[in-house]
């Protein structure tokens, strides 16, 4: 059976139902690269969103799939591309759609491919935007049967938007996301409120080349990294 294949990418605009702020600015849609790799008449498809927060965008993402276009066509490897492409939008995009061509291809689920367990249903955090305290208090609401709740959150009104949030939802599991707005001050003056509001989780509170300040610092809730 014949490895040539075909690769194709374009980036597709999807609005959202409504505006999403986190710490860092907000967003009306979500601009999405898309990736299609045929072969032999089967289809794989993957996406990915790039972000300028690690200096990607749709069109370096394109840049990057065009740069390897000739490798992939010719037959390149899921490991392969692992030294073709820096780990980013591109690759992921590109890698899903190599994933899903060889399900396709072999009849086989992907979990089966890679060696892993059969998936089982697990819960997953709704997110909350970052919002007024009303706002986020009527969101809150009307996701209260939700059984974890993610909050974004900047550095301003921490806790007079998390109460809200609290008073819409007051069985929710709660998770906040801060977006790396906070400082450390700020974290350890309130880690005891956010405890007893029922926060579980605080992720990226501090800048990602700050997280030395997290050394020594007593916090009641439990830290979690991302941008770092």
């Amino acid at each position: 059976m014949s490895m040539r294949r075909t690769i194709s990418a374009r980036h597709e605009s999807w609005p959202l139902a409504q505006v999403f702020r986190i710490s860092r600015g907000s967003k009306t849609a979500a601009e999405v690269l898309v990736v299609e790799v045929v072969q032999n008449g089967v289809r794989g498809w993957g996406e990915a969103v790039p972000y300028p927060r690690y200096n990607q965008s749709i069109e370096s993402s394109l840049a990057e799939i065009d740069g390897i276009r000739h490798a992939v066509d010719e037959g390149a490897s899921r490991r392969e591309l692992i030294a073709m492409l820096e780990p980013g939008a591109a690759r992921n995009a590109l890698d899903c759609a190599l994933w899903d061509l060889e399900a396709k291809m072999t009849g086989m689920p992907v979990w089966h491919l890679a060696g892993l367990d059969e998936p089982r249903n697990l819960v997953t955090a709704y997110t909350l935007s970052l919002d007024t305290p009303e706002a986020m208090e009527a969101a809150a609401a009307s996701h209260a049967h939700r059984p974890l709740l993610k909050i974004k959150l900047d550095g301003e009104d921490v806790l007079d938007r998390l109460r809200a949030v609290r008073r819409g939802s007051p069985k929710a599991r709660l998770v906040v996301d801060a977006n790396e707005a906070w400082s450390a001050g700020l974290l350890q003056k309130i880690g005891s409120d956010l405890a007893a509001l029922g926060v579980e989780m605080i992720e990226q509170p501090l800048p990602s080349d700050a997280d030395g300040e997290l050394a020594g610092l007593d916090c009641p809730v439990t830290l979690c990294a991302d941008e770092s």
